[in-house]
């Protein structure tokens, strides 16, 4: 005969910790505020070369706020040696000793009301400056957190980027009789049918798109090609979501506003009864915020470093500027497809260096077989986000921009973090040949391609203006159904 074990009582609890369970926290940070207090000038001087004004008192104010610690933790400490007198003296009476101080004495010729009561008076009086320390390190925290990455030696002093080198030679070294108004990617996609921008006005309004046929094509060719080339090189591909909570943006670096006070991100607004009880949620403005997030609180194995990853996204920037060239067209929208590469690499310049370096080298190739003239920058330190020690850009050559910044565009960028990130999101190291110390690694995050821009960029730099047609790059071919030329159409698709 087989007997069952009981079955257990079913609670409704039970299903929803199982089918639901509880949402994130936010990761408890480990910012180096010892160096911070110990180098408040290197800080403030890097804030200030940053543009970030507001941070750069910050330094001054964690070690002011730091003596103020150190008081209540003097009267803290003061405080608890009495109460514990006190509990010895309810514990032992009786018990008198030549060397003892004062103090104890004193205690020993009070009765035992007296010192219950002076007992609970002490202890609310510790449990106030409790209260105070708490306060006074939770604004340290937040002010250390704040403050940005230090910079690379690398990197330029100010706002003017330096020109490493070139991709490809200029097709236009000299200015087109061509009206640029016709060179744009707007007229193109206009006289192609490729876009559908007042329909996406009225559906969600400006600095949305839709893409229509080839364009739409181009799209998934070009993440396809970007996708093979990473692949290739021994990236490991995520398709990482699109909504993060809202502390894990943070602790990359995206805040709501940046230093020059421009909205960044979108937040999802939750129901009235959800409020307070589950973590805010961000759309993200890049795949870099989801893949960063994916070992939040996690402790990573020294064997598994470098960990490369490759992950496409639509990406949400609520920062679309002011009206103007740069927002016509694909150029500045508020939402495009990306492809992202993140890496986790050992705590040391020389191994994040060679990531970035090989990052640098994958969208080099890409825009190379794409046939876009480009220039590779070193950015200043006035450009670099919070999370960057060291940023480096490719611009391509945009016919239609001739009259702002000589043509060029942003297409591409890469950056170099640092333990910036990895110590916002506790994202943990076991060196074991060190003996399993641990450790922050440091993390590093390249675009491998931009699509809308890059799109603008073929459509451009292709544009037969005699024919009306453009001529797609033949490493796309593959993914475009036999389509090697886009044409006018006889009529709207």
């Amino acid at each position: 005969m087989i007997t069952r074990p009981p079955l257990r009582p079913f609670h409704a609890s039970t299903r929803r910790q199982t089918e639901a369970p509880r949402p994130s926290v936010a990761p408890k940070p480990a910012i180096d505020i010892k160096h911070i207090r110990q180098n408040p000038q290197l800080y403030e001087h890097n804030c200030l070369q940053r543009n970030y004004q507001a941070q750069s008192t910050y330094p001054s104010r964690i070690n002011s706020l730091y003596e103020t610690w150190h008081t209540y933790q003097r009267e803290g400490r003061t405080l608890r040696e009495r109460n514990n007198r006190l509990k010895l003296q309810l514990a032992n009476p009786t018990n008198l000793r030549e060397e003892d101080s004062e103090d104890a004495r004193q205690i020993k010729e009070m009765s035992k009301e007296q010192i219950i009561e002076e007992a609970r008076i002490l202890k609310s009086e510790i449990s106030a400056i409790e209260a105070k320390e708490s306060v006074v390190m939770s604004e340290i925290d937040h002010l250390a957190a704040s403050i940005p990455n230090l910079t690379s030696d690398e990197t330029p002093t100010g706002c003017e980027p330096r020109v490493i080198g070139y991709i490809n030679e200029h097709p236009e070294p000299y200015p087109s009789s061509s009206d640029r108004v016709w060179r744009s990617h707007v007229h193109i996609g206009s006289e192609l049918h490729l876009f559908d921008f007042a329909g996406a006005a009225t559906t969600t309004g400006w600095g949305w798109y839709f893409l229509l046929n080839e364009a739409a094509q181009l799209e998934q060719a070009l993440v396809q090609y970007a996708l093979s080339i990473a692949r290739k090189r021994g990236w490991a591909m995520t398709s990482p979501p699109s909504m993060v909570y809202s502390h894990i943006a943070a602790a990359c670096g995206f805040q709501p506003r940046d230093q020059h006070g421009e909205t960044q991100i979108y937040h999802i607004q939750q129901s009235t009864g959800d409020a307070g009880r589950k973590p805010e949620l961000s759309l993200a403005g890049t795949a870099e915020i989801p893949l960063a997030g994916m070992k939040a609180n996690t402790t990573l194995e020294e064997a598994d470093l470098p960990m490369k990853r490759v992950g496409v996204s639509r990406c949400y920037r609520a920062e679309a500027g002011a009206r103007g060239m740069d927002t016509k067209g694909l150029y500045r929208v508020h939402e495009f497809t990306k492809v992202e590469m993140f890496a986790w690499t050992l705590p040391s310049n020389e191994a994040s260096t060679q990531a970035f370096e090989e990052m640098l080298s994958i969208q080099t190739e890409i825009l190379q077989t794409l046939g876009l003239h480009c220039r590779i920058i070193e950015m200043p330190s006035t450009d670099l986000g919070a999370s960057a020690t060291r940023k480096q850009d490719i611009e391509a050559f945009f016919p239609s921009r001739r009259q702002k910044d000589d043509g060029w565009g942003e297409v591409t960028s890469a950056s170099i973090c640092t333990d910036y990130q990895s110590r916002r999101l506790a994202t943990k190291l076991d060196l074991r040949t060190q003996g399993g110390k641990i450790v922050f690694p440091f993390t590093v995050n390249g675009t491998a391609l931009a699509i809308p821009r890059v799109l603008a960029a073929i459509l451009e730099n292709n544009w037969d203006e005699g024919k009306t047609e453009v001529k797609i790059p033949k490493v796309l071919w593959p993914w475009m159904d036999g389509v090697k030329i886009i044409r006018a159409k006889e009529r709207w698709c």
